[in-house]
């Protein structure tokens, strides 16, 4: 039997805690890194995905050799850094004669190969050959708009997995409440042909409008390129079945002494214990606390009391 070893210092068991699966997860983490080949426009385009991801990303530069994603047993390393980081999306670029400036874009579920998209790079700009107000540069760890534009994205099978695969690459964190005035960027991804995607990303310029609502102006910033499919894979059903099961919401412990009404709302009942007045410090004396201190007295000491009544009948 195998021997499990449970932490014995407080910080591993907190990055433990972090690790395990949640009923809510947090934002994904992104891993970068490059086969054994690769060309300056592939490390410029993962020097960029780098950046856009700053804070949720992990970048490796040393060349992996033994990385084929699309072959059985090339996989290995990829999990075994995808659990040594706790990356869930990785970004593999390599080059070679047969498909140049490649890119394998994949997920992984419980640190296994889920699926993959394998997309070529043209034309791409890096984020210093435009110009812009440096005002409206994007702030780090900002919420973006992920936009698709096109009939391919709904049709083409190849274009429905990328657009499923850059929805969870590009959006961060899954929320539920936005600040319309934090969201400063946007992704826009169109579908020019059935293999071909122009990718681009851009800044939004808020100006009056004369309602609430302001208008936006997109400000292209960069990177942009070209990406063309090649090739990809998609879960077998039974890995599709298990990813996608979701746990049932937990039934809420009932609360004692706590009742809703459709009129009144929320009724609650209040149990006071009884009040021993007699035991309680007043804080001054008072007048009936005199009195009775007098009346005591007059009980201990019955000589000074008839002396008084002889006084009121001579009187």
């Amino acid at each position: 039997m195998l021997k499990i070893k449970t932490p014995k210092k407080g910080r591993v068991k907190r990055e433990l805690e972090k690790r395990a699966p949640k009923l809510v997860e947090t934002g994904k983490k992104t891993l970068l890194l490059q086969g054994t080949k690769t060309s300056n426009t592939l490390n410029a385009v993962l020097t960029e995905l780098y950046l856009l991801k700053k804070g949720s990303a992990v970048r490796y530069t040393r060349k992996n050799e033994n990385i084929r994603p699309f072959e059985s047993g090339g996989e290995t390393s990829l999990e075994f850094f995808s659990l040594k980081t706790d990356c869930s999306i990785f970004v593999y670029g390599s080059t070679s004669k047969k498909r140049p400036d490649n890119l394998v874009i994949g997920r992984t579920y419980d640190h296994h190969i889920y699926d993959l998209v394998e997309v070529g790079v043209e034309n791409f700009k890096p984020m210093n050959s435009f110009t812009f107000d440096k005002k409206l540069a994007p702030q780090v760890g900002s919420k973006p708009f992920v936009c698709f534009i096109g009939e391919g994205f709904e049709s083409v099978e190849e274009l429905k997995h990328l657009k499923d695969v850059l929805v969870d690459l590009l959006r961060g964190e899954v929320i539920e409440n936005l600040n319309l005035a934090g969201v400063d960027r946007a992704y826009v991804c169109t579908a020019s042909s059935s293999n071909r995607v122009f990718f681009t990303h851009c800044a939004l310029r808020l100006k009056k409008s004369g309602t609430i609502v302001p208008r936006m102006e997109l400000v292209e910033i960069g990177p942009s390129m070209d990406l063309i499919v090649r090739r990809h894979r998609l879960p077998n059903d039974s890995l599709r079945k298990e990813a996608m099961k979701t746990a049932k919401d937990q039934p809420k412990k009932k609360v004692k002494n706590v009742s809703h009404d459709s009129i009144q709302g929320k009724i609650g009942k209040i149990y006071i214990p009884d009040q021993k007045l007699g035991d309680m410090a007043l804080p001054n004396k008072s007048k009936g606390v005199k009195r009775e201190r007098r009346e005591g007295k007059r009980k201990n000491d019955p000589n000074e009391h008839a002396s008084k009544k002889q006084k009121e009948d001579s009187m």
